[in-house]
This record gives structure tokens, C-alpha cells and sequence, in this order.
């Protein structure tokens, strides 16, 4: 889609999900890197972490309704997961990012033709199913180590990032839900346009951002700790 027809309001919300990120990824490394007792795992930093997930999902959900041609963007953010997958294995071959979110957007990407056909009531009853079914898997443990993508994993699976489909492509099946029905002629929802807000422009430039924060989080904190200001 043309630059001029993009709908400023979904990069917008995509640009807050990114700073949430950010937040988040800052968050984590203080305490993994430099020992700083902050507890991200469960509390309020757990679910700041979620609420930007869940955003850039839904998000992604209501973009394959749009025209944007979704397989070409799911194979490129797919890709994108498998780099991020090689280098967290060089790092650290027992935590290694195995399906993260942009594995799971990927894919959901990639499936996103099939859904985006069916009527709101099927489209309702997947959300829901992947969504329970998700939370039963979430509960087991199988002897394969190879199925980790749908949701279900072995006794030794670990991994640093992890969005499964199920039950994660319950959000994103509600992305599309709320593309088709409030998007459906592919224009804005909101009455007003902000211009050129920081928010909109991280928004647009999302996945090289999300590629990239990692590497300059860690040097500005390593830079800021040689100084001992850390």
C-alpha cells in the first residue's frame, strides 16, 4: 500500500507497542547483563511485555486485511526470525530463540489469505478454539521435540522468545476480525490526523527497529557502565 493511503492511526498504536518493546527489552537486560534486581517474569513488567506483544499482534491481524499483500510481509518477518534464531544460537545454543514473535507473526502472515476468507462467525469460533486449546497445550508435555511451533513442547524445551500459534493465533485471528469489520473500506477510524508524530514514524519503520534495538540497548548500557554510571 502507497505511502499516502497508509492509516496513520495503526502505525501509531505499532509505534507505542514498539517503545513498550523497548521498555521491555531494557528491563530485561539490566537483569540479565548487569544484576539489577527487577523481576520480569511475573508482576508488572511480565505484563508491559504482553501488552506489546499483543498489540503488534492484533496489529498485524487488522494489516493482512488491507491489501498490504500479507505472504510477501510473512515470508520477510519469517526470515527476519530465522537471523534472529541463528544468532541466539551462537550466543547461547541451550536458550536459543526457537519460535519468537516474529517466527509466530511470520507464519501467521503466512496464513493469513486462509482466514481472512471466512465470515466473522468462523472466524470468532477459531479465535476461541485456539485460544482454549492453546491453554490446554501451554499445560502438557510431550516426548517430541519438534512441535514446539503449534504450542507443544518436551521437558527440556527452552527458549528466550516463544509465541506458539496456539494459543497466539487467537489474537491474531482477532486482528483480523476487527480489519474486516472497522477497516473494511481501508480507511482510518479516527476522525483526526496527528502530523508526523514520533510514534507513527517507529510505527512504519517497525521491523528494522525491532531488528536493531537489541544490538544499541546493549552498547549504550555497556557504554554507560564502562562510565560507571550503571
Amino acid at each position: 500500500m502507497e505511502a499516502k493511503k497508509r492509516i496513520w492511526e495503526i502505525d501509531f498504536f505499532r509505534g507505542i507497542a514498539i517503545v513498550l518493546m523497548i521498555i521491555f527489552h531494557l528491563i530485561v537486560d539490566l537483569k540479565d547483563f548487569y544484576t539489577y534486581n527487577i523481576e520480569y517474569l511475573s508482576g508488572f513488567w511480565y505484563y508491559e511485555g504482553k501488552i506489546s506483544a499483543i498489540l503488534f499482534i492484533i496489529i498485524a491481524g487488522i494489516s493482512s486485511t488491507l491489501g498490504r499483500n500479507p505472504v510477501k510481509r510473512g515470508i520477510t518477518v519469517f526470515m527476519c526470525g530465522m537471523v534472529i534464531t541463528i544468532i541466539t544460537y551462537l550466543y547461547n545454543s541451550s536458550i536459543y530463540i526457537r519460535f519468537g514473535i516474529l517466527h509466530f507473526l511470520g507464519t501467521a502472515m503466512l496464513l493469513s489469505p486462509l482466514f481472512s476468507k471466512l465470515n466473522y462467525i468462523l472466524l470468532s469460533i477459531i479465535s476461541v478454539c485456539t485460544l482454549i486449546v492453546g491453554n490446554i497445550f501451554s499445560k502438557m508435555t510431550v516426548e517430541s521435540p519438534y512441535l514446539f511451533f503449534i504450542g507443544l513442547v518436551n521437558k527440556n524445551f527452552s527458549s528466550m522468545d516463544y509465541y506458539p500459534l496456539l494459543p497466539w493465533l487467537s489474537i491474531f485471528v482477532l486482528g483480523i476480525i476487527i480489519g474486516k469489520g472497522v477497516y473494511r473500506k481501508g480507511k482510518r477510524l479516527l476522525p483526526f490526523t496527528l502530523s508526523k508524530d514520533p510514534f507513527s514514524y517507529l510505527g512504519k519503520h517497525s521491523l528494522v527497529i525491532y531488528l536493531l534495538h537489541q544490538p544499541v540497548l546493549l552498547a549504550m548500557l555497556y557504554l554507560l557502565n564502562s562510565l560507571g554510571l550503571l
